[in-house]
């Protein structure tokens, strides 16, 4: 087995990693956090408030 083989090997098994890691962060914030919260439009709000110079 050849470097390039050793390489392909390690960044399939970072990309494992970080999927992984995406999975246990989505099940993480979902159990956490209402989806009421998470589908809010506060950004809109903020930049509203900062339009009318109002913060």
């Amino acid at each position: 087995m050849d470097l390039w083989n050793i390489l392909e090997y390690a960044a399939w098994l970072l990309s494992a990693g970080f999927a992984a890691m995406l999975v246990y962060d989505m099940v993480k914030v979902d159990s956490t956090y209402d989806n009421e919260l998470l589908t809010s439009s506060r950004e809109g709000e903020l930049e509203a408030a900062q339009e009318r110079h109002e913060i």
